[in-house]
């Protein structure tokens, strides 16, 4: 399973120094539920598609979004919605999109949220004073809250970990600049392991254990309400 290591509550380094999130739990049991055996690997999130065709990994389940990369594997079922959403420090004085134009804002780099600001949103993207990237989200909310960069494009799931941990210091703007689905990817034509991991996702949900990993991690901001896969 490949992952990005740094993408809480999905995947990321526990205090204790093991990998852990809600999309790891979810694997090791499907993995548990098949009798396969499972390594987690931590991936460079650019190099996901060369290890994913060398067979490094078998698929990427890490806060995933399908929505445009169709083409580009074959996926589970969608089993969580998800949005693309701008972040402020809650005393700048930003609170609505349009107050971003001339601000830097960041994101991480081959991500869905800034494939949207060069897609379907690129008329705010062109208002703003720069769009910088980086490796991973971590980093662009230590540059908000350091005050380096004005806003941070990124998933909801993200955004809602951040502000679960530091609610006086971040703020959400309201309107989405996306709403999209998180599913499992694999590479294309792999279609009979896609099924088996949505049959058995299905039969997890229906067992209970979905709520039970949903409830682990609400206080990092994940909710039960996004689960679609049933």
């Amino acid at each position: 399973v490949g992952f990005d290591n740094s993408y809480p509550p999905y995947g990321y380094i526990g205090d204790d120094g093991e990998y852990t999130g809600f999309d790891l739990d979810l694997a090791e049991r499907v993995a548990g539920e098949n009798g396969w055996e499972i390594e987690l690997m931590p991936i460079d999130w650019d190099a996901k598609d060369a290890l994913l065709n060398q067979g490094t990994v078998n698929c990427i389940w890490n806060g995933f979004t399908m929505e445009g990369r169709e083409d580009d594997y074959t996926f589970s079922e969608p089993y969580m919605l998800n949005q693309q959403v701008i972040v402020t420090k809650a005393d700048s004085g930003i609170n609505t999109a349009a107050d971003l134009a001339g601000k830097t804002v960041i994101t991480q780099i081959d991500s869905a949220a800034l494939e949207v600001l060069e897609g379907d949103q690129k008329e705010l993207a062109d208002t703003f004073g720069r769009l910088d990237t980086v490796g991973d989200y971590n980093n662009a909310f230590l540059q908000l809250e350091s005050g380096t960069v004005d806003a941070v494009a990124c998933d909801l799931s993200i955004a809602a970990y951040q502000m679960a941990a530091k609610p006086d210091v971040y703020f959400q703007l309201a309107d989405p600049l996306s709403s999209e689905h998180y599913a499992v990817g694999f590479k294309k034509g792999d279609e009979a392991l896609a099924q088996q991991v949505t049959d058995t996702l299905k039969q997890l949900y229906a067992d209970g254990v979905v709520s039970e990993v949903c409830a682990k991690y609400a206080d990092q901001g994940l909710s039960e309400d996004n689960w679609i896969l049933k």
